[in-house]
C-alpha cells in the first residue's frame, strides 16, 4: 500500500524530477517508509512506500527491471501473488524480492496488458516500457485504489490523489459543471472519469490506459460486471454455503498476505462483526480491534459500542476503544477535509480519519466491512426502489437524488446551470446489458460505479493518510461476482424487506443474535447531520469568507435559506444528510486544497 505519480512528457522535453518531489511530498503520508524516484527520457515515476509485503529493501520501489525493459511504481496489494509467482517462475522468470511488486512486473512481460485479469486483489499501478516507449496505468476492478491522472498538450501526469497533481502546478482547477451536479444529486459521488476539477480525471475502475511518446492514449475495459441468473439454479441452501466459502476464503487470504499484523475496524454493525466471526471460524485467535464512537444528539447515539462490545466479549478479541468529544471533531475537520482526495460529504470520513490516527499507532493493516451493503442489499432503499412504480430512472432517483434538478437549479448560481447530467448518466447506467430484475440493475451499478467514489474512496483517504492500509473482503471480485449472480430474495429475503438475508443466515451462531437482529446502523457521527451551535457557526463561516463570495459557486438565497433552519426537514437529502454540510464541506475542500 502505497502513493505513486508520475508523468510522460509529450513536448519533446525530459521530464521533471522536481516535479516528482512536488508530488511525493503530498504523497509522503500514504507511504511514511520509503520514497524512490526513476527518470528515462520523457518519462519519471515517484513511489512513496508502506511496506507490508517483503519489508526489505528488495521491495523498494520504483522497481527497474533493466534485463525486460521495465519499471513500475505500484499501490495495493494482490492476493494471488504466490500463485502467480509459481507460474511466472514454471515459464522462465526468477524473482530478486518476495513481494507482489515484482511478480506484477513480470506478469506484464509474460502477458503483455492483459496481465490485469489474472491479478486478484486491490491495485493501482504505472509501468514504463523502456523498449516500446509506452505507458500502461491499471486500476483494480472494484477501483478500491485511486488513479488520478490529468492530460493535456504537454503530457500526462498521474498520481493516488488530486493534491499531488495540484502541486505539480499548471493543472486547470476551474469546476467541471457535470461533475458539479453529481457532487449535489449523488451525495458526493462523481463517477469516474470525472472529479470536481476540470483539469483532473480519474482512471474508471476495471479499466487500463496506455499512452505512448507520439501522444497516442487509448483506455480498454477489461472486466465487466454481470447480474444474471446462471444457467443452472441453485436452492438456498446452495447459494448459503457458496457465499460462506468465497467469504471465508476473502477474509483469510487478507489476512495471510501481509508480512505485518492485521486488525479489523469493528463498528458493532453485522458487516464488521461477521468478520471477526469469520476468521475465528477459521482458528484465528488474539484477533486485534478498534471500534470509535462520538458524542450522542438527542435524536441519534454517537457509538455502537453495545454491539462492538459483544462481539468482543465472544471472541475476547484485543480490543482498542476510543470515544472521541465533538470538540476535538470540530477542531480536526479541516485537517481531514484537506487529506480527501474529492470533496466527500459522507458524515463518517471523519469518524475514519480520527479512529486511523489512533489504529496506525497499533497496526498497519486492518480489515473493513465497506462494500456489503451494496452487494448484499443493505441499504433501507433498496426495497422502496423495487416496490415503486415508473421508470427506472423515476424509481431510483425518487428514493436515492438528493436533490431534483429543479432543486439543483435553485442551489448554484446561472453560470453552473445546465441540463440534467445526473438523470442522463443514472439512466444510461440502468439500461446497460447483463442485469436481470430492477433490483440486479440498481445493485450492479451501485457496486461497480457509485460505491467507488463514496465509501472505498473515502476509506482509502481517511485510512491512507495515517500510513494505514485498509483491506475490504466484501469486495473480493470473485465474492462480488457470486454474490450478483444471486436472486434478489437472497439479498432481501422471500418478502422483499429482510436486507442482507444471505449474509444473517451466514452469521447466525458465528455473532451474537442482537447483532444480527438489531435495525441497520451507520458509523455515526451526528453533529454533522444535526447541524447547531458550534457546528452551525462553522459552517456559516465557511460559507460567509470573501473566497466563497468571491468564487460565486452557489446561490446566495438558497445558502440564507439553508442556514436559517438547518434542522428543517425539507433540508435534509433523502438519505437523511445536512444539505447545508454539502455546500459547507465543498466550499471548504475547495479552500484547503485549490486555493
Amino acid at each position: 500500500m502505497c502513493g505513486i505519480c508520475g508523468e510522460l512528457r509529450l513536448d519533446g522535453k525530459q521530464a521533471d524530477l522536481s516535479e516528482i518531489g512536488r508530488m511525493l511530498s503530498r504523497l509522503e503520508r500514504r507511504g511514511p517508509d520509503h520514497e524512490g524516484s526513476f527518470s528515462d527520457g520523457p518519462v519519471a515515476l515517484g513511489h512513496r512506500r508502506l511496506a507490508i509485503i517483503d519489508l526489505s529493501e528488495h521491495g523498494n520501489q520504483p522497481m527497474v527491471d533493466n534485463a525486460l525493459g521495465l519499471a513500475i511504481v505500484f499501490n495495493g496489494t494482490i492476493y494471488n501473488y504466490p500463485q502467480l509467482r509459481e507460474q511466472l517462475r514454471e515459464m522462465g522468470h526468477g524473482f530478486a524480492s518476495n513481494g507482489d511488486t515484482e511478480v506484477i512486473l513480470k506478469a506484464y512481460a509474460a502477458w503483455g496488458e492483459q496481465c490485469v485479469e489474472r491479478l486478484s486483489g486491490m491495485f493501482a499501478f504505472a509501468i514504463w516500457d523502456i523498449r516500446r516507449q509506452r505507458l500502461f496505468l491499471a486500476r483494480d476492478r472494484l477501483g478500491i485504489k485511486p488513479l488520478y491522472y490529468s492530460h493535456g498538450p504537454q503530457g500526462l501526469r498521474f498520481a493516488s490523489n488530486t493534491q499531488a497533481l495540484l502541486a505539480a502546478g499548471n493543472t486547470d482547477t476551474s469546476i467541471d459543471p457535470v461533475a458539479l451536479h453529481h457532487q449535489f444529486t449523488l451525495h458526493g459521488v462523481i463517477p469516474a472519469p470525472r472529479t470536481i476539477l476540470n483539469g483532473i480525471r480519474k482512471l474508471e475502475p476495471g479499466h487500463s490506459l496506455t499512452l505512448d511518446r507520439e501522444g497516442r492514449l487509448h483506455t480498454q475495459r477489461y472486466w465487466q460486471l454481470y447480474a444474471s441468473r446462471p444457467p443452472e439454479p441453485r436452492s438456498e441452501a446452495e447459494w448459503t454455503e457458496a457465499i460462506h466459502a468465497a467469504l471465508k476464503k476473502s477474509v483469510k487470504r487478507r489476512l495471510e498476505i501481509a508480512d505485518v499484523p492485521v486488525g479489523v475496524l469493528l463498528s458493532g454493525g453485522l458487516d464488521s462483526s461477521l468478520l471477526v466471526g469469520l476468521l475465528a471460524e477459521q482458528g484465528v485467535k488474539d484477533i486485534l480491534t478498534f471500534s470509535i464512537g462520538f458524542e450522542d444528539q438527542p435524536e441519534e447515539q454517537g457509538s455502537e459500542f453495545e454491539f462492538s462490545d459483544q462481539v468482543v466479549a465472544m471472541y475476547h478479541t484485543r480490543h482498542h476503544k476510543y470515544q472521541i468529544p465533538n470538540e476535538q471533531v470540530l477542531q480536526r475537520l479541516p485537517e481531514a477535509v484537506g487529506q480527501m482526495a474529492e470533496p466527500m460529504v459522507g458524515q463518517d470520513a471523519v469518524a475514519f480519519y480520527l479512529l486511523s490516527e489512533r489504529v496506525a499507532q497499533e497496526v498497519k493493516v486492518v480489515q473493513s466491512g465497506q462494500g456489503a451493503d451494496e452487494v448484499f442489499g443493505g441499504y433501507f432503499w433498496y426495497p422502496r426502489m423495487v416496490a415503486e412504480q415508473g421508470t427506472d430512472l423515476e424509481r431510483f432517483a425518487k428514493h436515492y437524488f438528493d436533490r431534483d434538478h429543479a432543486e439543483f437549479l435553485q442551489t448554484v448560481n446561472e453560470d453552473y446551470r445546465g441540463e440534467d447530467y445526473t438523470s442522463r448518466l443514472i439512466e444510461s447506467l440502468l439500461a446497460e446489458p447483463g442485469a436481470d430484475a430492477y433490483l440486479d440493475k440498481v445493485l450492479r451499478m451501485d457496486t461497480s460505479t457509485l460505491i467507488v467514489d463514496d465509501p472505498v474512496k473515502r476509506v482509502d483517504n481517511m485510512t491512507m493518510a495515517w500510513g494505514l492500509e485498509a483491506r475490504v473482503p466484501f469486495l473480493d471480485h470473485e465474492l462480488v461476482e457470486l454474490a450478483m449472480a444471486m436472486p434478489p430474495e437472497m439479498k432481501l429475503g422471500p418478502n422483499g424487506d429482510d436486507h442482507k438475508y444471505v449474509l444473517k443466515r451466514i452469521a447466525r451462531g458465528l455473532i451474537p443474535d442482537a447483532v444480527i437482529d438489531r435495525p441497520k446502523g451507520y458509523f455515526p457521527m451526528p453533529a454533522l447531520k444535526y447541524v447547531r451551535g458550534e457546528f452551525l457557526d462553522f459552517m456559516h463561516d465557511i460559507l460567509d469568507t470573501q473566497a466563497c463570495r468571491n468564487r460565486g459557486l452557489f446561490n446566495r438565497a438558497y445558502v440564507d435559506k439553508l442556514l436559517a433552519k438547518p434542522d428543517d426537514p425539507a433540508h435534509f437529502t433523502r438519505l437523511q444528510g445536512s444539505k447545508l454540510w454539502h455546500l459547507a464541506l465543498l466550499e471548504l475542500w475547495l479552500q484547503r486544497n485549490v486555493d
